[in-house]
């Protein structure tokens, strides 16, 4: 019996050696000998064509923009090696897969790090959408609903998008196919998952258990071979007899030791009884007359514990107020109450970022105005030709003196909005946002304050879903 398990097990062996040379059998097939799986082609597929329009694009444009393709690149090359990797081994531990992700996840964000590195660049929109959306090529990680993930990354890119469209819709088309390009690379991304990892990335079903080695990269040359590994542990101690550094008599003196334990409630009896007139406690005077004698082991040098170290003071920037080309810069205020932006044109811009505790006050007719990453922050200005945009802001206050068209607040948490009476058909657009309070003049010049809905109800008419601001109120 023992010769026939032995022979099975070389024949299984050798069955699992030829199905790994013999190439991909399906879309979890193995890869060898240069023979990459069906699923691993089917993905070069994306790169060859949707990811590479987006990067030759992104090369026209130049800029911050051909640097974040390049790095988006990178991306996709740290997943392909992931599926190579999964297209010819078993899937291995939690543990494991989170160490293969790692490259990846690095480039990820690195990506996500240069929108915020660049928040000034004139090309933020673009920047803004990759960064927001990129994020679904951790769909490796999101089992068993993949698909819906890219999905709602996909989504989060729209926002951007569609103010790239809006601004170069009928000055350069080159922007616009860019963002077709790269809107062209998350569905088809999504309808190659679909195919061939419906409910999460498929591991091959032979071959040998992924280990974390595949995911780190190959040592430069020349370079020194890794230590080696650590040497086996010291046997345990015996302690069935004395130790080659212990007493002569040591072996007698843990017998009486054993023996006390084993008196029980009797081993107090050894114990001398001290009076009232030698305790120090009770008698001040004894505390003087020289120091104890200890007999144990001498107690580690006390210290007196040093403070926990400060934590770094944050950098603080220089307030800017500034225009550079055709964009008025304010940045970094704090506390200042009467910024005033005068000699306004209509092509120009204001963007406010990093502002708290402070009022800006904008005259004349200007093309748009972004506030960004504001607290506290108070905005009063006259005509506005295209959008005022509200962006990861807290407690800011908006009053519209003119005509503005559309008023835009993303993930922001309370915005009051006064309009005028020539604003009242001004569109608000929020995404994400809570405590939105639009205020209405009265003929009288107070204002009557509305909420903007926070919660809505959806159903399905039988034909298409249906949305609704819901009436219920906590």
């Amino acid at each position: 019996m023992a010769e026939l398990a032995g022979l099975v097990q070389r024949l299984e062996v050798a069955v699992s050696r030829l199905e790994t040379m013999s190439g991909p059998g399906g879309p979890g097939g193995d890869s060898a000998g240069g023979v990459v799986s069906e699923y691993v082609e089917a993905f070069d597929e994306i790169v060859k064509g949707a990811v590479a329009r987006y990067l030759s694009i992104s090369q026209k444009i130049g800029g911050d923009v051909q640097k974040h393709a390049e790095m988006v690149m990178q991306v996709f090359s740290s997943q392909r090696q992931l599926l190579v990797t999964a297209s010819s081994s078993q899937k291995p531990s939690d543990a494991v897969i989170t160490t293969l992700l790692q490259p990846m996840s690095k480039v990820l964000h690195q990506v996500q790090a240069f929108r915020e590195t660049n928040r000034t660049s004139p090309l933020f929109n673009h920047l803004s959408a990759v960064s927001e959306s990129v994020p679904a090529l951790g769909w490796v990680a999101m089992a068993p609903k993949p698909c819906p993930y890219v999905k709602e990354m996909q989504d989060a890119a729209t926002f951007y998008t569609n103010r790239v469209l809006k601004e170069y819709k009928d000055k350069d088309m080159t922007h616009v196919d860019w963002v077709k390009a790269y809107i062209a690379i998350w569905t088809e991304l999504q309808n190659y998952i679909k195919k061939y990892h419906t409910t999460g990335l498929t591991w091959s079903k032979s071959g040998p258990v992924a280990s974390a080695t595949a995911a780190a990269p190959a040592p430069a040359g020349g370079c020194c071979p890794p230590p080696p590994p650590p040497g086996p542990p010291p046997p345990p101690m015996d302690l069935s007899g004395p130790s080659d550094g212990g007493s002569a008599d040591s072996g007698p003196s843990r017998n009486a030791l054993f023996a006390s334990l084993n008196k029980g409630a009797d081993i107090t009896k050894g114990l001398k009884h001290v009076s009232d007139n030698e305790k120090t406690h009770k008698n001040p005077g004894l505390r003087g007359q020289g120091a104890i004698v200890r007999t144990g082991p001498k107690p580690a040098a006390s210290s007196s514990p040093k403070p926990a170290a400060s934590p770094a003071p944050a950098k603080t920037l220089p307030p800017v107020l500034e225009l550079e080309g055709k964009k008025w810069k304010v940045e970094n205020q704090e506390g200042a109450q009467n910024l005033v932006i005068n000699d306004t044109e209509l092509k120009q811009v204001v963007y406010a970022f990093k502002c708290n505790k402070s009022t800006l006050q904008v005259k004349g007719k200007i093309n748009s105005i972004t506030v960004d990453n504001c607290k506290k922050m108070g905005l009063v200005f006259d005509d506005v030709v295209g959008v005022v945009e509200i962006i990861n802001c807290k407690d800011v206050k908006i009053q519209v003196m003119g005509k503005v068209p559309i008023i835009s607040i993303n993930k922001t948490d309370g915005c009051h909005i006064y309009l005028s009476k020539d604003s009242l058909n001004c569109e608000i657009v929020s995404a994400k946002s809570s405590e939105m309070n639009i205020l209405i003049v009265k003929e009288d010049g107070d204002y009557t304050e509305f909420a903007v809905p926070e919660q809505f109800k959806t159903v399905w008419d039988g034909t298409k879903l249906v949305t609704t601001a819901s009436e219920i109120t906590g």
